[in-house]
């Protein structure tokens, strides 16, 4: 049984996959790695040849017609066998001695029948340009091991469980996985938020597992790239909002509860951003349309993402002041750790 599936979506990577996959090796025969080359045009896909012939009981390689980041990673849960499933992007790379010790902790719940929903491991932001970094981890929000969300502390700004900070057990993901959407980026926060609200058992593991690579111009967390890409902000975020009701997200526990509507209230605002820092007619017409299609499905949903949040309070500001608003407070958080640059 292999314990751990390594979805790897990848388009015209060429550049970048040989280092992530070498990294994702270290697991043996223990993980089954997926490369899914989602139609690239470049020698991604002979390099991925190469490694499944090498390593014919560890790689495997999907090729389909390009649909876009969520379309590969679809494919690729179709396809897993591993008891856990974790997403590396094809730009980043895992820690090989972190890997190592979550495949050991994986095996002792096995042994002991007590295996979580997912896992939480800490990640580093890795800076393109002058090598720099910046670790998100969890310490001071929840204790190391099983999680008692009852207990888990609040979360703040844009600290999150992002996509690079869960492996989720494959089943369990199966059953609570809402399919996402071809050719439209930022599909990630579908995929750390929607599932979360119907699993309830965690374990934090405290190891610097994911290495996110950042800082490219051609990278789509590029502050000039969200701008112009606000519309799949707008709908990445409508989807996360029509996933669930506020009656399912209360049914969690309490701290799971907090942490769901923090998630939903810090992905409104980076899409409220992105939406707002330029004024035309048709961002003005798209932003209208959300918060109607929220309001249909949930109107105590829509309430509580669009008037219970302080920092939402900028939405309501005219469009220019609330784009200069929204701008100074994004540069701040590019400063501490580096994004869109």
């Amino acid at each position: 049984m292999k314990l751990l599936t390594l979805v790897v979506p990848c388009f015209n990577s060429q550049n970048y996959l040989e280092t992530c996959v070498d990294s994702l090796l270290a697991g043996g025969n223990d993980v089954e790695i997926i490369i899914v080359d989602d139609g690239s045009t470049d020698s991604t896909g002979a390099i991925a040849d190469g490694y499944a012939e090498k390593y014919p009981s560890v790689v495997k390689v999907i090729r389909k017609p390009n649909g876009g980041h969520g379309s590969a990673l679809n494919r690729g849960l179709e396809e897993a066998r591993g008891l856990y499933f974790k997403v590396v992007d094809s730009d980043d790379w895992l820690d090989k001695s972190a890997l190592v010790k979550l495949l050991s902790v994986i095996r002792e719940h096995v042994a002991v029948h007590t295996l979580p929903d997912y896992y939480i491991t800490n990640f580093v932001y890795y800076h393109a340009q002058d090598g720099t970094s910046h670790t998100s981890e969890y310490t001071k929000k929840m204790p190391v091991g099983f999680v008692d969300w009852r207990k888990v502390k609040s979360f703040h700004f844009s600290h999150t469980l992002m996509m690079h900070a869960l492996t989720y057990n494959t089943e369990k993901l199966r059953e609570n996985y809402v399919q996402l959407p071809e050719h439209t980026f930022y599909v990630d926060n579908i995929y750390a938020f929607s599932p979360l609200v119907n699993l309830r058992t965690a374990y934090y593991l405290d190891v610097c597992l994911y290495y996110y690579f950042i800082g490219r111009e051609d990278q789509s967390i590029n502050v000039v790239n969200c701008v112009q890409r606000y519309s799949q902000q707008i709908k990445v975020m409508t989807m996360m909002c029509l996933s669930h009701t506020y009656a399912e997200i209360c049914a969690a526990p309490r701290g799971l509860k907090k942490y769901l509507m923090h998630y939903l209230r810090a992905i409104m605002m980076n899409t409220l951003f992105f939406t707002c820092a330029r004024c035309d007619k048709a961002r003005k017409a798209d932003l209208k349309k959300m918060w109607r299609d929220i309001k249909s499905h949930d109107k105590k949903l829509y309430r509580k993402v669009r008037y219970m949040n302080y920092p939402l309070a900028v939405a309501f500001l005219p469009w220019r002041l609330r784009g200069r608003i929204m701008t100074f407070g994004y540069n701040i958080l590019k400063k501490r750790v580096k994004l869109g640059l």
